[in-house]
């Protein structure tokens, strides 16, 4: 296996994680074209910013066979690895588990109120999950500042009132989208691991997770124990499948690469082609929903995710054009960090009074400013970065 990493799978997650901010800050905006919006609930319908967290979780699984290399090289066991998966996984889960939770609390009833719960929140993760052996900061005081966030977290879960009235605690609800980032990533992680990163065992979870996806909207598949609940990630097939997809397409592109092919672009984008018809297909049964995690949609996210690894890597890895991505490479080697900032930056504007007029928040306007905020949120964090401070699970 080719075991150096590419070039376009830095600048593909670096891309996501940017438009990921602006899609996340189009709450702020009015007026703004439906077709940029997610869609709702009901709707068969795809929306630019429905594309964005399933391009993400294929872009984890493009990683996976390279992180994994990269630490057996360096003398590590499968248990090793193993365990760092779980717990990177679970450091996932925690974190989604602590967002998911602050869209539902209540805050009349909690002590400090919502967005001082949020700042601390996000305090609190810097905290525990900065990689401290890279920062300036001596040795001695790294455990410490870890500890200090570990109990900041402690004592945000002992003072949180969620739910309309107010007595509801903390409860796992949808894990939120770092915390389903984590189930994907453990399953997939594993698989891979002790698949001992076979094509055939990847194809094999690749096929099995999309059956799964269908028989779960046939009303065919027979629903967990209540013990067992807490897999219904896995179980449903939805959101590993993602990652799945982004594995195999690593896997493809290092066969076709050491029998020296040059039909990578051309087997990666026949891939999602394939994908996007079968989801167009298959979208009369149950239509094309993200909050639904329906069949098309999934299909359709899987083809994209296969076709925009094709196109960059004949951008970035083929005519060797990377100059252009320099401004925005922190987001695809930091992108925890980047994805933390606006946890900062909403509760601090909101406890300020900051409020820009509409038309700043208006139309083609207001999505210019969006954009140019995820802009600056990823400068900052490459200003960060260089300082040596950045988050790391």
């Amino acid at each position: 296996m080719a075991q150096n990493r590419i070039a376009s799978i830095d600048v593909l997650r670096a891309l996501t994680m940017l438009l990921m901010i602006w899609v996340n800050d189009f709450w702020s905006l009015i007026d703004i074209p439906k077709w940029l919006q997610h869609a709702s609930a009901t709707e068969d319908y795809l929306g630019f910013s429905d594309i964005i967290f399933p391009l993400f979780l294929f872009i984890v699984g493009l990683s996976i066979p390279y992180a994994i290399a990269v630490r057996k090289k360096k003398g590590d066991s499968n248990v090793a690895i193993a365990k760092h998966v779980l717990i990177r996984s679970i450091s996932l889960l925690v974190i989604g588990v602590y967002m998911v939770n602050f869209e539902s609390i209540n805050h009349d009833s909690t002590s400090i109120g919502k967005q001082w719960w949020e700042i601390l929140m996000a305090l609190a993760v810097v905290l525990i999950w900065m990689n401290w052996k890279r920062s300036p900061l001596p040795k001695k005081m790294h455990i410490p500042i870890q500890l200090v966030g570990l109990g900041i977290l402690i004592w945000l879960a002992v003072v949180y009132k969620g739910g309309a009235h107010g007595d509801v605690w903390m409860k796992t609800q949808w894990w939120g989208i770092l915390g389903l980032i984590g189930w994907a990533y453990l399953l997939n992680g594993l698989v891979f691991l002790y698949g001992k990163g076979k094509l055939a065992v990847i194809f094999g979870l690749f096929v099995l997770l999309n059956i799964l996806v269908v028989l779960s909207h046939s009303d065919l598949l027979p629903k967990l124990p209540k013990y067992l609940s807490f897999l219904g990630v896995w179980y449903g097939g939805t959101v590993p499948v993602f990652t799945t997809g982004g594995i195999l397409a690593t896997l493809l592109f290092q066969r076709l690469s050491i029998n020296k092919s040059k039909s990578i672009v051309s087997v990666l984008t026949l891939i999602g082609i394939i994908c996007i018809c079968y989801g167009l297909l298959i979208r009369p049964y149950w239509g094309i929903s993200k909050i639904q995690g329906t069949p098309a949609w999934v299909g359709i996210c899987l083809g994209i995710g296969f076709i925009s690894f094709a196109v960059l890597y004949v951008i970035c890895d083929v005519k060797k054009h990377t100059k252009w991505a320099t401004i925005i490479s922190p987001a695809g080697t930091a992108t925890l960090t980047c994805y933390m900032i606006p946890y900062f930056v909403y509760p601090i504007a909101i406890l300020l009074n900051i409020d820009f007029p509409d038309f700043l928040n208006t139309g083609v306007v207001g999505l210019i400013g969006s954009f140019v905020f995820a802009l600056l949120v990823v400068l900052l964090v490459g200003w960060f970065q260089k300082r040596g401070y950045s988050l790391k699970l």
